[in-house]
């Protein structure tokens, strides 16, 4: 597959013009087990049959012999969507190479950070080769938000704060949400080095930092990340479970600036409707995109309906997001559009780089970069079963364990026993608790809109010492959306306590923190 890379080239089919239909173009392929991994399809390999293909618009599937036809024009990427228990040829860096790019002119060539090649004329064939795996119905997902470094420095940051903890991980494959970068997109083959370290596959989701601003047009804004990555919306399976990756980002311009804007194209729609035309109502579909669905603009909102309706007609699904650099979980339900009884559960995945690699740096000089939520940066493992779904929240160079982080003060006498807990993962409707000691009663804790006391803190220490300070200011604190509050009894004796903290999620999952202060 020639995948019109600066870096990589994979020549394992060719390509050339149907002139039956005139003007038009029509690809034709097969789509086949690659029994002697040479990436071309030879004499005695087995084709695949009901396998999806798509122009990033229609989507058609093989037939008895594996072979495909579709159109195109001179700006597609034709590519397969990957059937459960097969694999697609990877590169060094494991990223998934299942796209031809035809684009026999290439990319406009006045753009800040170079697109692709041109790919010359379409020859006759598209051969998509694909190789057995086993793929269990139980498996992992490694989820990165925004790890968005704006230099080498912050990549680094990357590779010892994350992706070391991760290396030798089980995980089946990995993505990132969006904001893969900060702009500089000369460093997409760097932190793809970095990333590939993990050693699983690994997919991308293109994110408002990820384009080229260069251009006054939606569709060149991701002309780079299209020689590097592939195509910017796509699907494909794994273990039973369809994935869906979804680019709503749209760039545009007033006559004036250049900004973007959550949007979604209607050809993007239309795939999304004709890829799930073909995945049967028992799987469970879970869709990728980097702007949240809760972060909608009025003019995208028939679009954003759009995409409900679609979502709405699918008897389990779940969707990620990233972008706003905090992690929460969302129930979309019909006060923000959503027409199903059932809400749909959004979750708003934690970032990596936290608030853009912020604040105050540790002894490995990494920034503590806290969420302005003051959940710590990190990353998200979700656990799949079929149906079944089930995310945890991993922070940065800590124990899976850390997952709630209880505030109190270190001593109490005569000032007011008020004690709060951050319970990073907690979902709508959890139910949080506290005890004191291991004999203690389980008492409720009341939620609270405020910000988290430990970020809020260090935001008022950074602001009063701002021109002293060598490293980058961190965000004003913001309403954490997974904060509660308890007060503990006034009397207490003098001594060393302990406070015990449980939070039960309405899927049953149980988070756990704990703090031990004095009491003179």
């Amino acid at each position: 597959m020639h995948l019109n890379s600066l870096s990589v080239v994979f020549l394992f089919f060719a390509v050339a013009i149907d002139r039956s239909h005139g003007d038009e173009q029509v690809a034709h392929g097969t789509v086949f087990v690659d029994a002697n991994q040479n990436g071309m399809l030879d004499s005695g390999e087995h084709p695949l049959v009901g396998v999806a293909v798509s122009n990033g618009r229609n989507v058609v599937v093989t037939d008895g012999v594996g072979r495909y036809s579709i159109d195109v024009d001179d700006d597609t990427i034709v590519f397969v969507v990957k059937p459960t228990g097969y694999r697609t040829q990877m590169d060094r860096d494991h990223l998934s190479r299942f796209y031809y790019i035809h684009k026999p002119h290439g990319s406009p060539k006045d753009l800040k950070f170079p697109g692709v090649l041109p790919t010359g004329p379409l020859p006759s064939t598209i051969d998509f080769p694909l190789y057995k795996q086993d793929e269990p119905s139980a498996f992992d997902v490694v989820f990165f938000g925004d790890p968005q470094p704006r230099d080498q420095k912050e990549i680094d940051y990357i590779a010892h704060d994350v992706v070391e903890g991760l290396i030798g991980t089980n995980a089946a494959f990995g993505v990132t949400l969006g904001d893969i970068l900060f702009d500089d997109l000369t460093l997409f083959d760097s932190f793809n080095r970095t990333v590939g370290r993990i050693g699983i596959p690994w997919y991308s989701v293109i994110g408002n930092h990820d384009i080229n601003f260069s251009t006054d047009k939606d569709e060149l804004s991701d002309e780079t990340f299209e020689r590097v990555y592939g195509p910017a919306y796509f699907s494909f399976d794994y273990g039973g479970v369809h994935f869906l990756v979804i680019d709503d980002v749209h760039w545009m311009t007033d006559g004036e600036r250049r900004f973007y804007r959550s949007g979604l194209s209607d050809k993007q729609l239309d795939f999304v409707e004709n890829d799930l035309k073909n995945v049967p109502q028992d799987r469970l579909v879970v869709a990728m995109m980097h702007i949240p669905l809760v972060k909608s603009t009025p003019w995208l909102e028939p679009k954003r309906d759009r995409l409900f309706r679609i979502l709405e007609s699918r008897e389990h699904c779940v969707s990620l997001a990233g972008h706003t650099h905090h992690h929460e979980h969302v129930m979309i339900d019909e006060s923000l559009g959503w027409k199903k009884p059932q809400p749909h559960h959004h979750i708003i995945n934690v970032t990596v780089s936290g608030s853009w690699w912020s604040g105050r740096p540790d002894e490995n000089d990494i920034p503590h970069t806290l969420c302005a939520d003051g959940t710590p940066n990190g990353h998200t493992v979700m656990h799949f079963d079929g149906q079944e779904y089930l995310l945890e929240y991993r922070a940065a160079r800590k124990s899976a364990n850390y997952q709630v982080r209880v505030m109190a003060a270190e001593e109490y006498q005569d000032d007011r026993p008020l004690f709060h807990a951050n319970v990073f993962n907690a979902m709508p409707e959890a139910t949080v608790e506290w005890k004191l000691g291991h004999d203690g009663q389980w008492q409720i804790m009341e939620k609270t809109s405020e910000a988290d006391p430990l970020f809020l803190k260090r935001w008022e220490d950074e602001q009063k010492r701002l021109p002293d300070v060598p490293w980058r200011k961190i965000p004003k604190p913001m309403k954490s959306p997974h904060l509660w509050k308890a007060d503990l009894p006034r009397e207490l004796p003098p001594g060393t306590y302990a406070i015990h903290v449980r939070c039960t999620n309405p899927n049953g999952q149980v988070l756990t923190g704990h703090r031990i202060f004095r009491v003179r």
